[in-house]
């Protein structure tokens, strides 16, 4: 004896469906949490270039002539302090009428210096300007690099991303096929994959929907037509399922077989007037139309 029953026969308790409703809130705990770790395990796998700045020769060439102009400017700072202080002292001695012939040479030598100074800056000046070019180049070469590897980075976020939602979309339909087929109790736990793969698929498009990524829209839409044609091949696969029992169902109510109407013990159906008991092809005993197995010989067909 077979006790299983049909998966439209079932009826379910409100446990039942309330485990269901629960396991569809953890898997989408879990996928939720899936997908925001997606970034991270691509980072670590797709790094970002950190040494091509400091090894790239007109880079060095920038900062050298920077730190050069910079200390230029300090020590152009230092000898005009200096400067300031001699030109004061030996103006104090001229005013003051006292010999000044020490600091005259101090002054002048202070003169010097600060020109000196000066001229180390325009050099230094000249020398970043002249690498300014190459280093400007360098500096875009490097990052055509870093928003080479960012773009990579959320490519394949986006791919795997949309990788998970399509394995989820075909194990949760594959998972309703199988259920059906064994005509069992946990039927509800595929409907409970079915729901996290619609809402796992949502997430996705509402991600990067508002992110407005131009290459990754067409990934969206096409997120939205796998969906929408994995949802159409499955109620065709329903219809094709239903075609093949309802007639069982409705021989084991005692109803036609075509239209559901009942039909008791009459041989023709009261609501479409078709036949519902017909001889057995096998051997000729009377059959009821839409049976799986001739009642007398036990045939198939």
């Amino acid at each position: 004896m077979n006790a299983r029953l049909d998966v439209e026969e079932l009826q379910l308790t409100r446990t039942e469906k309330l485990l269901a409703v629960v396991l569809t809130a953890f898997l989408l705990l879990g996928g939720v949490w899936t997908y925001t770790r997606v970034d991270d395990a691509v980072r670590s796998h797709v790094r970002l270039p950190t040494a091509t700045l400091t090894q790239d020769p007109a880079i060095v060439r920038e900062n050298t002539a920077r730190l050069r102009l910079f200390r230029a400017e300090d020590r152009t700072r230092t000898t005009l302090r200096d400067l300031g202080l001699t030109r004061e002292a030996y103006r104090t001695a001229l005013e003051a009428h006292k010999p000044a012939g020490v600091l005259e040479r101090q002054y002048n030598a202070a003169q010097a210096a600060y020109n000196a100074a000066q001229h180390q800056v325009e050099v230094a000046r000249q020398a970043l300007s002249a690498s300014a070019p190459a280093a400007d180049a360098a500096h875009r070469r490097a990052q055509r690099k870093v928003d080479s590897v960012l773009q990579r980075q959320a490519r394949d976020a986006f791919f795997i991303r949309l990788g998970l939602v399509l394995l989820s979309i075909g194990f949760a339909y594959w998972l309703v096929a199988h259920m059906r087929r064994r005509r069992t109790r946990w039927f509800p736990f595929a409907g409970s994959a079915v729901g996290f793969a619609t809402i796992f698929a949502f997430v996705l498009a509402a991600d990067y929907i508002t992110d407005y990524f131009d290459p990754f829209q067409w990934g969206i839409a096409i997120v939205a037509l796998i969906g929408i044609a994995a949802t159409l091949l499955a109620y065709l696969a329903l219809q094709r399922y239903l075609l093949r029992r309802v007639p069982q169902r409705r021989v084991r109510r005692r109803e036609c077989p075509f239209c559901g109407y009942p039909v008791g013990t009459n041989t023709h159906c009261e609501g479409c007037g078709r036949e519902v008991v017909a001889p057995c092809m096998n051997c000729e005993a009377p059959r009821r139309v839409g049976t799986s197995h001739c009642g007398a010989c036990g045939a198939t067909s």
